[in-house]
């Protein structure tokens, strides 16, 4: 019996906190959507483009390029062996652009800045910061929430960009400068395979992962314990759910659209 009691008490807090963060979700967008079209929500944003964007660019660009070296190198040899070796240059950009840049780019958002959101929000529930934002007639998801949501909302798209770019340009580096393939080939298979459908499904998972990593990290530092043990368990929390939410919906988005990709355009080669 204290096992079915276990179990049913663990599964009750689950509907529970899923339910609470809907429900933080949907005051969150009521104000978002209206948001958008006020001046004074970008202004609160900018600082947070700062923080999200500027301060996590260096850590994607060197990521994504050990990221593109590796990929790069650990190819070459099969690739070889089966006489396309030029070819390089499409697993490397494809595995990026659909695959690898939207997932590293989500866990340095997470890492990166889904702790600091949590930490600054949680302090700020501590310390009764957010609690006096109520008391003068502030909303505090309006005043705090919103701009955070968005700034990872937007940012993680381009840092994406960018962990794309550079790793490209690293296994262009392998592959030409020290394998010999020649750079016209290599480019041009590149361009040749890599689609508009491709960069799509990159740019789509993430938003997804970026507004995911928003939305935890802002609830868990609204919601976390009293004193610094409880502000350091919510940091923990939200990094640790983040990744698991960007696993699992980089599972599910990949198996949709590659069902809608072969029902519009059939099956795609990328050695004929």
């Amino acid at each position: 019996m204290r096992v079915f009691s276990t179990i049913g008490s663990k599964t009750l807090s689950s509907v529970s906190a899923l339910g609470q963060i809907g429900v933080f979700a949907w005051q969150m967008l009521r104000w978002l959507i209206p948001g958008l079209l006020k001046w004074r929500t970008w202004v609160r944003s900018m600082p947070l483009f700062f923080e999200v964007g500027n301060r996590t660019l260096p850590v994607i660009l060197i990521t994504g390029t050990f990221v593109g070296l590796v990929l790069a190198v650990q190819s070459y040899d099969q690739l070889r062996a089966a006489g396309f070796e030029d070819r390089m240059g499409v697993l490397v950009s494809l595995s990026l652009v659909q695959e690898l840049g939207p997932v590293l780019a989500g866990l340095m958002v997470a890492g990166r800045v889904g702790g600091a959101l949590t930490a600054e929000l949680g302090t700020m529930r501590v310390t009764e910061q957010i609690s006096a934002l109520s008391v003068m007639g502030a909303d505090p998801i309006r005043q705090l929430v919103v701009p955070r949501f968005l700034a990872c909302l937007l940012l993680t798209p381009l840092l994406t960009f960018f962990c794309d770019l550079f790793g490209s340009l690293a296994g262009w580096f392998i592959a030409v400068l020290l394998k010999g393939i020649p750079s016209t080939p290599y480019w041009y298979y590149v361009k040749d395979a890599v689609e508009v459908w491709d960069v799509m499904v990159g740019f789509i998972k993430s938003i997804v992962f970026g507004g995911a990593i928003g939305l935890i990290a802002c609830y868990k530092g609204f919601h976390c314990r009293t004193g610094a043990e409880g502000v350091g368990r919510a940091c923990t929390e939200s990094f640790v759910v983040s990744f698991i939410v960007i696993l699992i919906t980089d599972f599910f988005i990949g198996t949709l659209l590659s069902g809608l990709y072969r029902s519009f355009y059939g099956f795609k080669s990328l050695v004929t």
